[in-house]
C-alpha cells in the first residue's frame, strides 16, 4: 500500500468530518492497519466527528475525531472499555490507533471491529411505523441487557445530578427525583443503534452505571410514536419500568423531550405522547413517595 503522500497545502482545524477533505486521514488508518477502506460505504455520524467504512478484510473501521482540548476520557474509550463485556450481542473490537493532528487541533482514533452486516433499525434513533421485530430479537436484547446489567464499571451513564436537575427544570418539585437502585446500562439506547433482523447493539461511547431500566425507558420513549412498540417495551421490561428507578428514568426522556420541544418548537412523533405519560408517571411516583 502506498505511503500517505505529503500535504501541499496548511489543513484546516476541522469542524464537521463530512464536510471538510480527510483523505489523508483514510490513508493513515489504511497504512496503519494494512487494510483497504472502501470509500462508498462511509457512514457519517450526525455530529460530524464520526465515519465508519468496511474494509478489504470484511471488518468495520470506525474513526473518529475530537479537539485536543476537549478529550473527553469515557466516550473516547468507551468501544475499548466495552471490549471486556461478555454475554452482550455488540461487534468485538479487534485492535486500535490512535493520533493527534497538530494541524487540524485535533485527536483521531481509528477501531476496527467485526462487521455487523444487519442495518439499524431507524437512522434518526426514532420509529414512525412498527419494524415488525419477533420474539427471538426481543429475547436476544433482554438477554443483553440482563448480562450488561451485571457487569461493575466505574464508568457513569446517566448520573443522580444531572437527573435531578433535569427533571427538577421541567416539572419542578413534583416529585422526589432520588435514585434508589442503578445498574450497568448502554445509556444511548435508541433505534439507531439497534440492528435487525439480527439483533445488535452499536456506539458505546456512552456505557455505564445509571438508574435501573434507564436503557428500556430510553428504547420505550423513541418508540412513543409507534404506540404498539412502547406497549411492547413496557411489557418485555416490565420488571425494570414498573420500579422507582425505572419510572423516573421514562420521566427523564419525557422531560427531555419537552425541554426539547420548549426550545425549538418542533414536534416529533413522541412529544405529545411524552407529554401525556409525564403527568402519568408523576402520579404513580407521588404515590409512592
Amino acid at each position: 500500500m502506498a505511503d500517505v503522500a505529503p500535504q501541499a497545502h496548511p489543513v484546516k482545524p476541522i469542524q464537521d468530518f463530512h464536510q471538510q477533505d480527510h483523505e489523508d486521514v483514510l490513508l493513515l488508518v489504511e497504512n496503519w492497519l494494512d487494510i483497504e477502506l472502501d470509500r462508498s460505504s462511509a457512514a457519517y455520524g450526525n455530529t460530524g466527528t464520526t465515519v465508519g467504512f468496511r474494509s478489504n478484510t470484511e471488518m468495520w473501521v470506525r474513526i473518529q475525531w475530537r479537539r485536543a482540548d476537549r478529550i473527553n476520557g469515557q466516550s473516547w474509550t468507551g468501544a475499548e472499555c466495552a471490549s471486556v463485556l461478555t454475554g452482550v450481542s455488540k461487534p468485538q473490537l479487534r485492535r486500535s490507533v490512535r493520533w493527534q493532528d497538530e494541524a487540524r487541533d485535533a485527536v483521531w482514533r481509528a477501531d476496527e471491529m467485526t462487521l455487523v452486516h444487519a442495518p439499524v433499525i431507524a437512522e434518526n434513533g426514532s420509529i414512525t411505523a412498527d419494524p415488525g421485530l419477533g420474539d427471538a430479537w426481543w429475547s436476544e436484547l433482554e438477554s443483553s441487557l440482563a448480562a450488561l446489567a451485571f457487569h461493575r464499571t466505574n464508568r457513569v451513564g446517566m448520573g443522580q445530578a444531572h437527573l435531578t436537575r433535569r427533571i427538577t427544570e421541567v416539572f419542578g418539585d413534583t416529585v422526589d427525583a432520588g435514585v434508589d437502585e442503578w445498574s450497568t446500562a448502554h445509556a444511548d439506547m435508541h433505534w439507531g443503534n439497534l440492528t435487525a433482523p439480527e439483533c445488535h447493539l452499536l456506539d458505546w461511547e456512552d456505557w455505564g452505571v445509571a438508574p435501573r431500566g434507564y436503557d428500556a425507558a430510553t428504547l420505550w420513549g423513541f418508540s412513543l410514536g409507534v404506540p404498539s412498540v412502547a406497549d411492547r417495551v413496557q411489557h418485555e421490561f416490565r420488571q425494570d419500568l414498573c420500579t422507582r428507578a425505572g419510572r423516573l428514568s421514562q420521566l427523564l426522556f419525557c422531560a427531555n423531550v419537552l425541554r426539547a420541544h420548549s426550545r425549538s418548537g418542533k414536534t416529533m412523533p413522541f412529544t405529545e405522547p411524552a407529554r401525556r405519560s409525564a403527568d402519568s408517571l408523576i402520579g404513580q411516583l407521588r404515590q409512592e413517595q
